[in-house]
C-alpha cells in the first residue's frame, strides 16, 4: 500500500551552479517544509571514499562502500537536513578540492545512483520537503506535487559560483569557473544513468534575471496558487 504524505515533495532540478540550494533553503522555510541538496550525498560518499582508498573509478568498490556506511540526516534548526556518515558530519569535507574534482565519476556510478535514489525516496517519501538535484522530477519523485527546472544563462552562473567561492576564501578565476562549469553540464547532460533533463511537467524558471530570493518567492507563490485552486475545486 502506498504510504500517505503528510505534506507536497517540491523538486528543484537544473544545472551547476544556478542557484537550486539557496533556492531550495528559501522555499523550504517560506513553506516549513524540510530541504535537501541531493548533491552534497554524492559529495559525501565521494570524500568518504578518498579517506578510506578506495578509488572512485572502481564502481563496484564504491558501491559496497555507499552500502556498508551508516546514513543519517540530521536537522538544522532551519530543517535542512544535513548528511551524517557514521556519526560524522560531512559538512566540512563537501568542499575540498579533491572532493569536487571526484564527485562526478562517483555521481556517474550506476549502482551509486541507484542506492542514492533508494536513500532518496526514503527521505522524501512522507512529503514536506523540497529536494533539489539533477533528476528529482524525472526519476526520483517523477510523481512530485510540483516541479520546478531551475534554469540561468551560463555567464550569469558562473559569476554566481565564482562569487560564492572568493566569498568562502578560495581562490578562483572567473574564465576557469566557466569552463569548469560547461564540463560539468556536458558530464550531467550524457550520464548514461538518469542525466540531466527537465522533465515534460515541469516548470521552467529562469533566473537569470532575478535574485534568488525572487525566484524562491515566484516559487512559493506557485505552490500557494495551486494549492488555493485545489482547495477550492472541493
Amino acid at each position: 500500500m502506498k504510504r500517505r504524505r503528510r505534506g507536497k515533495i517540491i523538486a528543484i532540478d537544473g544545472p551547476a551552479g544556478v542557484g537550486k540550494s539557496t533556492v531550495g533553503r528559501l522555499v523550504a522555510a517560506k513553506l516549513g517544509y524540510d530541504f535537501i541538496n541531493t548533491g552534497e550525498m554524492f559529495r559525501a560518499l565521494t570524500w568518504k571514499a578518498l579517506s578510506s582508498g578506495v578509488e572512485v573509478s572502481d564502481f563496484p568498490a564504491v558501491a559496497a562502500l555507499a552500502c556498508r556506511l551508516r546514513w543519517e540526516f540530521r536537522p538544522t534548526p532551519d530543517r535542512t537536513l544535513k548528511t551524517f556518515i557514521d556519526g560524522e558530519n560531512a559538512a566540512p569535507y563537501l568542499r575540498e578540492e579533491r572532493v569536487s574534482s571526484n564527485s562526478s565519476a562517483v555521481a556517474a556510478n550506476p549502482e551509486v545512483r541507484r542506492f542514492m535514489c533508494r536513500l532518496q525516496r526514503r527521505l522524501g517519501g512522507a512529503g514536506e520537503i523540497v529536494m533539489e538535484g539533477r533528476d528529482i522530477g524525472t526519476h526520483v519523485f517523477p510523481d512530485a506535487d510540483h516541479k520546478i527546472y531551475l534554469d540561468a544563462d551560463i555567464d550569469e552562473r558562473a559569476r554566481r559560483r565564482y562569487r560564492q567561492l572568493k566569498a568562502s576564501g578560495a581562490r578562483a578565476h572567473l574564465g576557469a569557473v566557466r569552463e569548469a562549469m560547461l564540463t560539468r553540464d556536458l558530464n550531467d547532460l550524457k550520464r548514461k544513468i538518469n542525466p540531466l533533463s527537465q522533465a515534460a511537467d515541469a516548470v521552467v524558471v529562469d533566473s537569470t534575471h532575478l535574485t534568488l530570493h525572487e525566484v524562491a518567492d515566484k516559487i512559493v507563490r506557485m505552490v500557494r496558487a495551486r494549492r488555493q485552486r485545489r482547495d477550492g475545486s472541493r
